[in-house]
């Protein structure tokens, strides 16, 4: 889809730029064809990745906090990250019936980058009840070159009034056989502050997933919380106020400790890093069971899900 995009493009060019070409041969005519599709290729790019950050179905409010989370992101880690390179329709998709819409944005890192990929993504589904469903994350997964935790921030919401917050730096090593990881990630970062300052606002309560797995794979210093506001405005404040400063201070740890520090560190072990690749593609493959293979059928229909999971599981590198 994106050959032909690019293809419709650098045919419509004008007759008047054409003409010289069809009546004697350039020494530029070589380098114009793949200088105008590559022009188009970043267009086409420039397109998808605004439709991204859009996040036209949340609030003003949690759309620019997603939005200085996933700048933050592509603007430190730019030198390390490759452009997206997912097919357009899975850039952005709908289930046949228009009810359910979402968009993907995934950046694999360099090979010289304790970077794997980051993924952002928001889903907007309405369900039969009336209301609608949206969930908005960002996600950062490291590589097996550094045993350092990833990142994660996702709100799901379906009533204007409260929505459920997922705030975490998720361990990479087991926290009881290696208290010097817990210690170094968590404990001297004061990681678990920033859920302790939530669950102070009278509005906010623990959230308790219902999958055990989900439990399992966040850190002991996981903000997983639900906000439940009496007015909209309400709500708002506690995302401008609070729910904000805690995110991007949480980004900005994992970046300075996680990403950068790991950069000048001394590369794993090759048993340790052999460890660290088989977990890590345990968690990606039991994720997309538990989430993706689940959801998604019933939210876009079998043919979109397949075409979907099958780029994510991909990009995972758990096919």
């Amino acid at each position: 889809m994106a050959m032909i995009f690019c293809n419709t493009l650098y045919s419509s060019s004008s007759p008047s730029y054409l003409s010289p070409l069809t009546s004697k041969p350039s020494r530029f005519s070589k380098n114009l064809r793949p200088r105008a599709q590559f022009q188009s290729m970043e267009d086409h790019d420039d397109h998808l990745r605004r439709k991204f950050m859009e996040f036209p179905y949340v609030s003003p409010t949690r759309k620019q906090l997603m939005v200085d989370l996933m700048s933050t992101v592509e603007n430190r880690l730019q030198s390390q990250l490759l452009p997206c390179n997912l097919p357009p329709d899975v850039r952005n998709f709908n289930n046949p019936n228009g009810s359910a819409e979402a968009s993907l944005h995934i950046r694999s890192g360099d090979k010289s980058s304790p970077i794997d990929f980051v993924i952002g993504s928001w889903i907007h589904c309405k369900i039969p009840t009336g209301v609608s469903l949206n969930i908005t994350s960002i996600s950062g997964f490291l590589n097996s070159s550094t045993k350092a935790p990833n990142f994660v921030v996702e709100l799901i919401q379906s009533s204007s009034k409260s929505l459920v917050l997922i705030l975490d730096l998720p361990h990479r090593k087991d926290l009881v056989l290696n208290p010097d990881y817990l210690k170094e990630y968590y404990q001297d970062t004061a990681l678990d502050s920033h859920r302790q300052s939530l669950l102070k606002l009278p509005e906010v309560n623990p959230y308790v997933s219902p999958s055990l797995f989900v439990r399992s794979a966040f850190s002991p210093t996981a903000s997983m919380l639900k906000i439940d506001a009496e007015e909209e405005d309400k709500l708002e404040e506690i995302l401008r106020d609070h729910v904000s400063p805690a995110a991007k201070e949480v980004l900005e740890v994992w970046l300075e400790r996680c990403v950068k520090e790991e950069e000048e560190k001394i590369v794993v072990g090759e048993e340790e890093r052999m460890e660290l690749e088989r977990r890590d593609k345990s968690f990606r493959r039991k994720s997309i069971e538990e989430d993706l293979d689940l959801q998604f059928p019933r939210m876009f229909g079998e043919e979109v899900s397949s075409r979907v999971v099958h780029a994510i599981k991909e990009a995972f590198g758990v096919l």
